[in-house]
């Protein structure tokens, strides 16, 4: 008794600090059934009960919980220890990265090697497990065989066109099988050091299985398979066909999880987390894992990956490898941030051509879902690197290519350049591109994708604006979309910011802060109805306008203090301490 006491006599003082409701209806109970934040939930009057209680609707909840199931990646605590203790086995990556690394500075060093020179694209793999160790488990047989090298003369064309056809749309890497009869296929004799090298490599494979052949007294039932024995080849990787399908770009702050679930919901086919810092993760920290959180309508998800060094960037591929279901890792070499930039990140890789192969490489062959890359034209505004750089990724494992048609220097002030995108698209063949950049309307789609060679458009700051572009690309028409059908918009982005962030005081100001965040774009959509010449171009700025009622005027404001006022019709009143600057302050117009 005195316990129940004592828990009541809590539960009373919190009520009498806690801030007043927000609302009367709850969005997570009237979903799930049940909401988890119980009293502290700032609509908690509606599923409390008389004696403070929290009330469950259990048919619903039971319900729900198949939908909550499909929630993936998450870090778990146990994970999180192992990660901030430094015991996590990361020998599988740092074998094929030292093996990588070495192998690009003996290639550096040789005198018959030009390192700038691509007249010989060398393909190198390595296997994850020592020759003498037993043989591969079901697990590592899913791993891609590592144990060959393979030369592919550039100047062959019957050798690339062999290539070509052994590759389907970005499974990875673009090059010949690692196995002798790939090598036989493609016409490529290796030298006497290469060869002697796949035999001892062959005969220690030979005897190790011999050895598990012999040590193996386990009796196994059902069909027999050759999956414990065989691993699988590069073109056997997981496969995905982006061909025109709608890309939703990786957006720092502003492409979270309710935002994509927008996006979603209007006919996006393909979405990205936020750039998330391999460190951070790798460090096991909480806030950069929840940026690879997997909503189960999410059916085509990658994650993007930010570093500059390829231990780390390895160790990374391998955490998520094992850990979180993704169908692509991107690695950022487009983010333009002066503190991303100067240690070497996001555009810097750009710039450091030994350092970003050994990352590739060593990421490509770490994983077992393809490896994209997404990257800018170059640093400097007049000096375009990017068709010599992605020359060179698609020889190093990448399964696809994205180019934000800007430099460094640029950031927003001027158009994407898609005459360059196509020269670039050009030089990608035959891995699969995207362009980006400027797409506002569906007519801008069909402009771009037209470009020749262009696989498909990511889709950036047009989202951000009207996510309902990805319905007017897919139904081409231009949508008059109304006021009142924009709110809605902003509603359904705040109730799965409450599902996301939480529903207590702490989860109402996050969600709050991060609808600002888009808000500090979406006011710069203007209404078709109002458009003298449409449509309207991505980098003219608005001009003030009076909207066709009060709502439209409001959601076109660009004062901080109306979104602010817009927030409080439905998270309520904000704290008297209560300030917001956008994060994006780049300047976005001509």
């Amino acid at each position: 008794m005195s316990f129940i006491y004592v828990n009541n006599y809590y539960r009373l003082g919190f009520l009498k600090t806690k801030m007043a409701d927000v609302g009367e209806h709850c969005y997570l109970f009237e979903t799930f059934g049940k909401c988890k934040f119980g009293l502290s939930c700032r609509y908690g009057q509606c599923h409390t009960s008389a004696d403070n209680k929290s009330i469950v609707n259990e048919e619903l909840w039971r319900k729900s919980q198949e939908h909550m199931a499909h929630r993936t990646n998450s870090l778990s605590k146990e994970l999180q220890t192992t990660l901030r203790q430094k015991k996590y086995d990361f020998s599988k990556a740092d074998k094929i990265q030292k093996h990588i690394g070495q192998q690009i500075k003996d290639k550096m060093q040789s005198n018959s090697v030009d390192p700038n020179d691509r007249s010989m694209a060398v393909v190198v793999s390595t296997q994850c497990s020592d020759t003498s160790a037993s043989h591969p488990s079901v697990d590592d047989a899913k791993t891609i065989e590592r144990d060959a090298f393979v030369v592919v003369d550039d100047n062959d064309s019957r050798n690339r066109e062999t290539v070509a056809e052994k590759s389907a749309c970005i499974s990875t890497p673009f090059a010949a099988s690692s196995s002798r009869d790939a090598m036989a296929v493609n016409g490529v004799e290796l030298t006497g050091k290469e060869s002697g090298m796949e035999s001892a490599q062959q005969a220690g494979r030979a005897e190790s299985h011999a050895e598990a052949a012999a040590a193996d007294t386990v009796k196994h039932s059902g069909a027999v398979t050759d999956e414990d024995v065989i691993s699988l080849r590069a073109s056997e990787k997981k496969r995905l066909d982006f061909t025109g399908l709608l890309y939703v770009a990786p957006l720092t702050t502003v492409g979270n999880l309710p935002f994509r679930r927008i996006c979603k919901k209007f006919g996006a086919d393909i979405t990205c987390g936020e750039m998330a810092m391999c460190t951070n993760l790798l460090q096991g920290q909480q806030s950069e894992w929840a940026l690879l959180r997997r909503h189960h309508t999410e059916d085509v998800f990658g994650v993007q990956l930010c570093g500059s060094h390829a231990d780390s960037m390895a160790r990374c591929a391998q955490l998520l490898n094992e850990n979180v279901v993704v169908d692509f890792v991107d690695v950022n070499m487009g983010c333009p941030i002066d503190l991303v930039f100067h240690k070497g990140a996001g555009c810097g890789l750009m710039t450091r051509m030994g350092k970003l192969e050994n990352v590739v490489r060593s990421m490509a062959c770490t994983l077992d879902v393809p490896l994209t890359v997404k990257l800018r034209t170059g640093i400097a505004e007049d000096k375009n690197i990017a068709h010599n750089v992605i020359a060179k990724l698609k020889d190093w494992g990448v399964g696809l290519i994205t180019l934000h048609g800007r430099s460094r220097q640029a950031r927003y002030t001027k158009l994407a350049d898609w005459e360059y995108t196509g020269r670039c698209a050009r030089a990608a063949a035959p891995v699969p591109f995207f362009g980006c950049g400027d797409v506002l309307t569906y007519e801008d789609y069909n402009r771009d994708i037209a470009t020749p060679d262009v696989s498909g458009v990511m889709i950036a700051r047009g989202a951000l604006y009207k996510p309902w572009l990805f319905t007017e690309i897919k139904e081409q028409r231009s949508w008059d979309i109304s006021a009142t059908e924009r709110f809605d918009i902003i509603k359904d982005f705040v109730n799965y910011g409450l599902e996301h962030w939480g529903s207590d005081e702490a989860g109402i100001e996050k969600t709050r802060r991060f609808f600002l965040e888009w808000q500090s774009f979406l006011h710069r959509y203007i209404p078709v109805g109002l458009l003298e010449c449409p449509p309207q171009r991505i980098n003219e700025r608005p001009p003030l306008y009076t909207g066709r009622n009060d709502l439209e005027t409001l959601l076109s404001s660009p004062s901080c203090s109306d979104w602010i006022k817009i927030s409080e019709m439905l998270l309520g009143p904000v704290p008297s301490s209560f300030d917001f600057l956008p994060k994006h302050k780049a300047n976005a117009y001509k």
